[in-house]
């Protein structure tokens, strides 16, 4: 049985609207036409200055912050006009909940949402007819920065709408708390973070992030997750910033500059270990370009692969997942004592589109990578299969590869030398440099190749850069590169 609640709050039913402020809806890049619901079980109710655990082994705890009706009297088939009649009380909540286990209801979000103690409410309750219904001020903070601030204004449903709605189908009994949406700049927390909503100026919800202390037992929905629950968890930020899709006069430069020279633009800007170490490729005459799509692999125990490693597993729904220009990035922390991945699945990334695979762990099938057209880039050849050193993870998180951390939608561009990583923010910017420096080092190649000498040179110096310019207007096809 659950504790009381301070707020002697007690309802039968949990009810969440899916979407409903215009901001959240221009993140998630849809508008619904009627509203619609999700239920959390009342074992979920929290309240002021409870923690919220976050199950062992996920990794996208997302707050929601939003306002939380009440019912008073009894409705069932009421009109919209007659519905806020039956709204005891207002106050505010959050709508916490776990990314990492959204696949495992095919939408009903019960265990996603539905945890205990995923449903903090209070910390005061505000009699509706005391407040502008139409003009309802929403704030949350994360460590007290402000991340989420909109009115009621900006709803696409009512209060008097929601209720109406549910009770021509169902009964609202007195004490149902019904959640009506969050507006844009939910995202992901961390434990030890402290969010706090508040409406109005009533007094701050506040409920602080904590991991759980017991492991999440292994006969039931693992956690897992895929770039797109990534994307969704942060707000949908992520789609923007890391996309599947290079623009093309990037991708045209990008394709024409060596992995060393981008390593010199990239260390110019602090960044000095983009270079994945350890890896070579499987096809030095291919060429390797596109967005990270991860895979993690964590060191083998037993009793962990058992529930992990068999059926459609992180490996496999790794390549599943896999879209157009994506490259899967496997972190396999440097371990050569088994292989990674085979030809059968690389076959299989490579018709749903990728452009290449990294793994910093073994390769099987390595003699079937020569016939294939997917630039590869591997550590040490071996046949094993990978339960003997591996237990498979997760998709779509930050993984360590080479040496080098990896998000998913990083710049991956490989040559016969190695593979280096760019991040999608600054990846015009350093696919221009790059290219003008080796446009640079083609003109100083030229000059040394006739006699002159490197001083003033090689770098390009000011005393040379007349000689330089042109240099470039005398060849026209190096104005196109």
């Amino acid at each position: 049985m659950s504790p009381a609640h301070p707020l002697g709050l007690a309802p039968s039913k949990i009810i969440a609207v899916h979407l409903n402020y215009k901001s959240r809806a221009a993140e998630r890049g849809r508008t619904p036409s009627a509203p619609s619901y999700f239920l959390k079980p009342p074992s979920s109710l929290s309240c002021h200055d409870a923690v919220i655990e976050r199950p062992a082994g996920c990794r996208l705890m997302a707050f929601e912050g939003e306002i939380a009706l009440v019912i008073g009297p009894t409705a069932r088939g009421v009109a919209p006009e007659r519905a806020m009649d039956h709204v005891q009380w207002i106050t505010v909540a959050n709508d916490a909940g776990v990314y990492d286990l959204r696949y495992a209801d095919r939408g009903a979000n019960l265990r996603s949402k539905g945890a205990d103690g995923f449903t903090p409410v209070g910390p005061v309750l505000v009699d509706p007819a005391s407040v502008d219904l139409a003009n309802l001020r929403l704030r949350t903070w994360v460590n007290g920065t402000l991340v989420q601030d909109a009115t009621t204004a900006d709803m696409i449903f009512s209060f008097d709408q929601i209720v109406a709605d549910l009770s021509r189908l169902m009964t609202l009994e007195a004490g149902d708390v019904i959640l009506t949406g969050t507006p844009a700049g939910a995202s992901v927390v961390e434990p030890g973070d402290t969010v706090e909503v508040e409406l109005g100026t009533s007094g701050r919800l506040s409920n602080t992030i904590v991991d759980a202390r017991v492991p999440l037992a292994p006969y039931g929905a693992m956690p897992r997750f895929t770039e797109t629950d990534r994307a969704d968890a942060y707000g949908g930020v992520l789609d923007e910033a890391r996309p599947r899709r290079l623009d093309e006069p990037t991708t045209a430069l990008l394709n024409g500059v060596s992995t060393a020279t981008l390593s010199s633009v990239l260390r110019k800007r602090g960044l000095e270990h983009m270079f994945i170490e350890g890896v070579r490729p499987a096809r030095p005459d291919l060429r390797l370009l596109g967005t990270a799509h991860t895979l993690e692999y964590l060191p083998l125990r037993e009793d962990l692969f058992a529930a992990r490693g068999g059926g459609m597993n992180a490996q496999k729904r790794a390549v599943e997942e896999i879209g157009p220009g994506q490259v899967l990035v496997i972190g396999a922390r440097g371990e050569a004592g088994s292989g990674t991945i085979g030809d059968i699945l690389a076959l299989r990334a490579l018709r749903r589109g990728a452009t290449g695979i990294v793994t910093d762990g073994g390769l099987r099938d390595s003699p079937s990578f020569a016939a294939l057209d997917l630039p590869t880039y591997h550590g040490p050849a071996h046949a094993a299969v990978l339960g003997r050193r591996h237990v498979p993870w997760a998709v779509g998180v930050a993984v360590a590869c080479g040496g080098v951390l990896v998000e998913p939608g990083d710049i991956l561009v490989g040559d016969a030398e190695g593979v280096i990583v760019i991040p999608p923010g600054i990846a015009p910017e350093v696919a221009a440099e790059a290219a003008e420096q080796e446009r640079q080092e083609r003109f100083i190649h030229e000059q040394v190749s006739a006699g002159a000498s490197i001083e003033g040179l090689y770098p390009l110096g000011p005393a040379r850069r007349a000689q330089y310019q042109a240099w470039v207007a005398s060849h026209p096809d190096e104005e196109s590169r």
